[in-house]
Formats: structure tokens, sequence, C-alpha cells
């Protein structure tokens, strides 16, 4: 010990003397002994997350490029990982640090910037910001380590204890032309751990929840996609019996036993290809070859399949019938599938089984159908098959100028050396010339009136943004796809926010020419019109949407910042009784954003923001039923009612049933987007 006669004194007097003499020794000993640091190691996890456990598997998030604009110290399109619910105490001789694993791979002159932030009680205010400089990558492939050595750009608020709070971190582009990846969910034998340290002892509570944004800017619609991709089609009623002569009008498949290789979850069995719905499908992992099959319980002589697809279609398929599930015989063969609905007439074959056999996708997802009907009866001798494309209600077309006033002359759009031409019109009444309406997509921006075309090429988990009056402006959206060799699958969105309208286009080259996205009526009122348009039709908890963020954007509840549907917001357990009443344990974030437990439920999570969960689960889909009483996702319905043919993204499961804006065929031609005010 140190000052040892000090302490002997001690023990025979404890005058005022021996006792400063004590006071003093004790400052010196906490000095040369402090008490134990206390911070906590986040884990930075794929899905959006920040978490004290270390993730299961190494993966990658893409940080979507700065397209060649200076981002320094301003978050645009971030990556966002975030720790809610969460309790604390704040150790005031520590400060926060990072280590995240970085990758341009090969490309020249990319930055990426972190922004640590602690909202200290959940109410949705960022109460500590800390921004750090960015750091640039070399053009190596391979991880870089960024950590909080690099520098503190900005800071603001003060620290304070944690209680129900929150942390997350923002990572994004700075300043480059190319995107980069970020590590994520590696093990500790994986090594290169993307981490979080907070200055805190965590304590209970704390929930890795869904964040506003995810891997590659705003919320992808359909984030971690747990059921594939849903079409945009009307329901189609019971077919009429176009069968040949002698072919039974009877669905023989209704209910009978159905198999198949695989389901992609839970919610895509292959009874629900048998069940008689359309608002139910089988849907396979996302590789080939895979199969469907149905046991018709007896040999049964087939004269007719009709195959009903979800957007996930077979391009090369066979029917094949069975005496025993062993040894099979093809009945009908084609290599040119495009989807819609097969009306295979005129089979010949006998078999207590039949099975649909995919052997190559048409589509980057697996293979969904909505039903796969059997006939049965004597057949003729030449099958035939007729195409039903489904989907939402083909385009007008002006067949004199190739287009229509709002869509324009379609006819002088360039044909594609890549897939398919996009084409960009400026609909927004004379508010913005063409110079001043920019679009940006994999490290390319221009003004329309630059460049009002773009061959687009095969790309996986495409976006493209748009801006108005320039190239940063506030005023901003997107629509995001995955491209094929010889496929298009897309969507216009509203999970995240509005900011501009859009509506697009796609004509394929067999005639398929569909629309989506604002309806005419919302492109041609005022963008005040617009706003004013939501406040009056939505009840009033939703006002606000349209009011915290004006003139700029209506933002979904709970995402962009939004506070008041956030934990802790004056909204913020919209939901939950509602959610509890039908066996739910789930929160009014998780509701919106289709997260927590209710990610792999999308049906449940649908039909609690369309208000029909307490219903019998038959009247889960049906649209007459959606929203007629709170609390229901009013923000969804807005976009939903001033939408083409009412199909819209207005949450992340919005496709069940067939209701959203994502459109998808084979051979696509062009697509032409119209940027609205």
């Amino acid at each position: 010990m140190h000052h040892p006669t000090v302490f002997r004194s001690f023990k025979f007097s404890l005058s005022a003397r021996n006792l400063l003499a004590l006071f003093v020794i004790l400052l010196l000993v906490l000095s040369v002994h402090p008490a134990a640091a206390s911070s906590t190691v986040l884990y930075v996890l794929n899905g959006g997350t920040l978490s004290q456990t270390a993730g299961a598997g190494a993966a990658s998030n893409t940080i979507p490029s700065a397209g060649g604009v200076n981002h320094d110290g301003v978050p645009t399109n971030p990556i966002i990982y975030t720790l809610s619910g969460v309790n604390g105490t704040y150790d005031s001789a520590l400060s926060t640090s990072f280590n995240l694993y970085l990758d341009a791979g090969t490309g020249v002159g990319a930055g990426q910037q972190a922004q640590v932030q602690y909202d200290f009680t959940g109410d949705g205010t960022w109460d500590r910001t800390e921004t750090y400089n960015y750091f640039p990558t070399d053009p190596v492939t391979g991880w870089e380590l960024y950590t909080q050595a690099q520098g503190l750009k900005s800071s603001s608020g003060t620290f304070s204890n944690l209680s129900n709070g929150k942390v997350r971190i923002q990572v994004w582009s700075a300043i480059g032309n190319v995107a980069s990846s970020l590590r994520v969910s590696a093990t500790g034998a994986q090594g290169q751990q993307s981490t979080v340290t907070v200055p805190f002892a965590l304590g209970g509570g704390g929930s890795t929840n869904t964040p506003t944004n995810t891997s590659v800017g705003p919320t992808p619609t359909r984030t971690n996609t747990s059921v594939g991709p849903t079409s945009t089609r009307t329901n189609t009623p019971p077919p009429t019996n176009t069968s040949a002569p002698g072919c039974g009008g009877t669905n023989i498949a209704l209910n009978k036993p159905a198999t198949a290789s695989s389901i992609e979850n839970a919610g895509t069995p292959a009874s629900a290809a048998v069940d008689g719905s359309t608002t139910t499908r089988w849907s396979s992992v996302f590789s080939d070859p895979q199969w469907i099959r149905v046991d018709l319980g007896a040999t049964t002589s087939i004269c007719r399949v009709r195959l009903n697809w979800e957007a996930a279609y077979g391009k090369s398929y066979q029917i094949q019938t069975s005496p025993d599930g062993n040894t099979w015989t093809n009945i009908y063969t084609t290599t040119t599938g495009d989807g819609g609905i097969d009306d295979l007439t005129g089979l010949s074959g006998s078999g207590r089984y039949v099975r649909m056999n995919g052997t190559v996708r048409g589509t980057p997802y697996g293979y969904s159908l909505w039903e796969f009907e059997i006939y049965s009866g004597s057949g003729g001798p030449t099958p035939t098959r007729t195409n039903t494309p489904t989907g939402p209600t083909p385009t007008p077309t002006n067949t004199a100028s190739g287009g229509t006033p709002f869509w324009g002359d379609t006819a002088s759009i360039p044909p594609a050396n890549n897939v398919l031409m996009f084409k960009f019109l400026n609909r927004t009444n004379g508010q913005y010339p063409d110079s001043q309406i920019y679009w940006s997509f994999n490290g390319q921006t221009h003004s329309i009136a630059e460049q009002s075309t773009f061959d687009m090429p095969a790309n996986s988990a495409g976006r493209m943004y748009f801006y108005l009056g320039s190239p940063t402006s506030q005023y901003n959206d997107f629509i995001e796809f995955t491209i094929g060799p010889a496929v298009f699958n897309g969507n216009t969105t509203r999970v995240d926010w509005f900011g501009v309208k859009l509506a697009m286009r796609l004509h394929a080259t067999d005639g398929y020419d569909v629309s989506v996205g604002e309806d005419l009526a919302t492109f041609q009122e005022s963008r005040d019109a617009t706003f004013q348009k939501f406040i009056n039709e939505v009840p009033s908890q939703f006002d606000t949407l349209a009011q915290s963020q004006a003139p700029f954007r209506i933002p979904a509840p709970g995402k962009m910042g939004e506070t008041t549907f956030a934990a802790g917001g004056v909204n913020g357990t919209y939901f939950n009784s509602y959610a509890a009443s039908v066996g739910v344990s789930a929160s009014t974030q998780d509701i919106f954003g289709c997260a927590g437990s209710l990610a792999t439920n999308p049906t449940m999570c649908a039909a609690l923001n369309r208000h029909t969960a307490h219903l019998a689960q038959s009247q889960w889909e049906i649209q007459s039923q959606f929203y007629l009483a709170a609390p229901a996702n009013y923000f969804a319905k807005f976009w939903h009612d001033h939408a083409i043919n009412k199909l819209a993204y207005g949450f992340p499961y919005d496709d069940v049933g067939g209701y959203s804006s994502f459109i998808s065929h084979g051979n696509p031609q062009w697509l032409v987007v119209a940027v609205g005010w």
C-alpha cells in the first residue's frame, strides 16, 4: 500500500489532521486504481441491427455510391443499424469507438463516412450525434478497417444515461462514384467483425429493431423477402370451360394432396396451389429445378392443365404424369413460358400423380403458382397453350402516335442494346425544366435535358433515384428493380416516403403493356393540393405525416425521422391493442415495418395493416374489407386510393394478395418513367 505510516497513525487517532490525510490518500489510491471501465460492444448485423450478440455468419451490405456528389458530413442514402429499447449507465471516462470493415473493390476515389447517434429516452429525438471524418478506401479488393481514429468531424448534444433509449450508426458514401461493401454478421472465429463500442454499461431491455433504413438506403420494398415477388395482378375469375370436347369442366385437383420439391417458407405451401383461392400460392426456393405434384387418388385420364402463375413463373417446364410418383411421362413440354395463365388444352395422358416440373425459371426468384388446376377426360391430338397475362389493367395506347398524351411518343424510343431502354418524362406541370430534373443510377447522374434515355443492363437490386432542382435536392424519390438477361421485375414504392410523384410504364415485345404509380389526377394537381388532400383523407393521427417534413416529403409512419409513430411517440402504441386482440405480440413499429416476428409472417402483417386480422382468414385479402376501421395503415390506403388501378406499395408486405405496384415480364422492350411535382 502507498503511504503506510499514515494508515498506522490512523489506528491510534481520529484527529482532523489524520482524517484529512486519509482523504488525500483515498484520492491517490483511486487515481492509481480507477473503477472498472463500463462500455458495451455492439455487433453490426445483417438486416440493419446492432446486437450485443455476434452474428452467425459473415455477410456484406451494399453502401450506395455517392454518385460523384460530395456528401461529406451529410448522411445520404445511408445504411443504418439500430438497437432500441435499451437501458444503460453512461461512463464519462469513455467515448464512442467503432471498427467497420469496408471494401470498395477496385473503385478509385471512394470514401465512406460514419455517424453514431444516441436517443437517451426513446422519444425519437437524437440527443447526441457524432459524425466522423470519412475513410478513403483504396482501389484494391479486400477488407479495410475504418475506426474512430479517423477523427471526429463534428458532434452535438451531451451524454446522459439510456432509459428505453436507442443507439444507431449510419454509414454512407461521402465521395466517389462507386458503391462499396460493409462486412456484417461475422462470427468471432471468422474475425473482421464490424462493431460499435458505446460508453455505457448496458442493462435490461434492448431489441435489435429493423431500422428506418436498410442495406441499400431507404427501406427496400420487401426487405429480407420471405415470400418472393407477388405480381400486380387483378384476381382472375374462375375460368370458363375452354377444354376440348370430351374434357370435363371440373377441376379435379381442388383440395387434393399436393407436395413440392421445396417451399419458400411456411406461408407458401404446396397445398395453397390447389385450394381454389387466387390469393394464396405455392412458391419454391430460388433455384432450378423445382416441381409441384398433385395426388389424384387413382389413375385418371388428363386432358387439360391450367397454370395460374404468380410473377415468378417457369420459362421451361414439363407437365408429367405418373402411376406411382416415381416414374414420369411428359404430356406437355415448353421452353418459351412467359407467365400469366397457361391454359394447356388437348393433353393426352393418364396417371394418379400429375406434376409441373420446372427446369428453367423465368425470373431470378423461384417458381410460384396461385393455382394448379387439372381436368379429366379425353383430350385432342395436339396440345395447345392459351396464355392470359395477369397483372394491372393494360395501358391504353394511342396507336397513331405510339403513346398517349401523358406517356408521350413511345414509338420514338430507341431500341436497347442491353435488356431494355429506360425513357424519362418531365411531368411537373411546368414547375421544373428538363435541365433541372435529374436521374441517378449506378454512379451516373444526368438531367433529362442531357440524357432522356438509358440503356439498362441486367442488374440485381437496382435503384434509380430522381431529383428536382439539383442532383442533391431534398425533393427526391426512387424506383427499384431487378433485371435479368430477358426479364424486368420492379416497382414504385411508398414504403419509406413520398417525395416526388412517379409512375412507370413497362412494354414488352409480346405486347404486354402496363403502368403503375400515382394516377393521372394526382400528377395533374399541385403539390400543395396533394399534401392537403392527404390531410383531408386520413385520420387526425396521420395528419402530421404531411406536415412535419413538408414540403419535401410525406414520410411513412415511423420512417425517415418521423417520430409520432416511433417508440415513445404520441402514436407509438397505435396498433398494439389491436394486435394483442388477435393474439399477436408485436409493436406498432414492427407492424408498420413488417419487422420482428412479422418479418416471416407476411399475411398477418398485411392483415394488421389493412385491419382485417380480426376476420376469418379467408377474408384477410378481400380488398373490399381493407381499411374499414381503425387502427389501420391509412398512409398506405391513401397511396392505393390515388394509384393506377389502386396498386401501391404502402408497407413492406403490401404485395400479399397481389395489391402492390410490382410488375414483372419477360422480353421487356422499354420502360417509361414519368416524374411529377
